[in-house]
């Protein structure tokens, strides 16, 4: 059975680490006006995964979900002896830029799977997630259509606020805030509990009251928002 990282559970395993040792990874962004904090790249073991959907998240990935924090999810994975490459992109990624990172599990054969995270701003609890998929092991490039989820651990308000996990809205660092209104009421009063594909952020086109923060003429998304292209030389 899967374990999620947040019970830190290693369990030893059968099959011989088949990925590859060196790997590239490529991450685009492929929304027209939505950020991504921070990301998180693991190459991990196989019996585990960040996050499952139809269950509820971890403490973990609510950090990262509702506050772009990664630090708890790569305490996490350097636990399990996860190769790590954090915040490959110094900082936001903005709408149609890339970001690459370059993993070695020579030290950690038993690495064989790559997952990806990052919360997708503006939103409240919105984030990117490639999750524990197969490292290929044969020489090629390998492309990737990601999907937004929702770590169903804060209700969708869509109004700015502190980001801090458990308490309503959304971080509005400076080019979001830029774009995002003002006055707001809210829309969704209530957390949905599991981990589940995003249904996007509604919005609204009245920048100084409304429902939302949000400009729906600027950040709603469809699925894929993200593209992770892995090249194994």
């Amino acid at each position: 059975m899967k374990r999620t990282l947040a019970s830190l559970a290693l369990f030893a395993s059968a099959i011989a680490p088949a990925g590859a040792a060196q790997f590239d990874v490529e991450i685009i962004n492929l929304t027209r006006g939505s950020y991504f904090t921070p990301f998180l790249v693991a190459a991990h073991a196989a019996n585990a995964s960040l996050f499952t959907t139809g269950e509820p998240a971890s403490a973990s990935i609510q950090a990262m979900a509702e506050g772009g924090d990664i630090a708890p999810l790569i305490a996490d994975v350097e636990a399990l002896n996860a190769t790590v490459v954090a915040n490959p992109a110094s900082g936001l990624l903005a709408p149609g830029q890339r970001t690459s990172a370059a993993l070695n599990t020579d030290d950690a054969p038993d690495n064989t799977r790559l997952s990806i995270v990052a919360m997708i701003l503006p939103s409240n609890d919105g984030f990117m997630g490639l999750n524990a998929i197969e490292i290929p092991s044969e020489p090629g490039r390998y492309v990737f259509s990601v999907n937004a989820y929702d770590s169903g651990t804060e209700a969708n308000d869509e109004i700015v606020g502190s980001g801090a996990p458990g308490e309503p809205g959304y971080p509005a660092p400076p080019p979001v805030l830029a774009a995002s209104g003002s006055g707001g009421t809210g829309i969704a009063a209530m957390a949905e509990g599991f981990v589940h594909i995003h249904r996007n952020v509604l919005g609204d086109d009245n920048l100084s009251g409304g429902n939302s923060d949000i400009d729906n003429t600027v950040h709603r998304w469809l699925n894929p928002v993200v593209r992770v292209v892995i090249t194994v030389n």
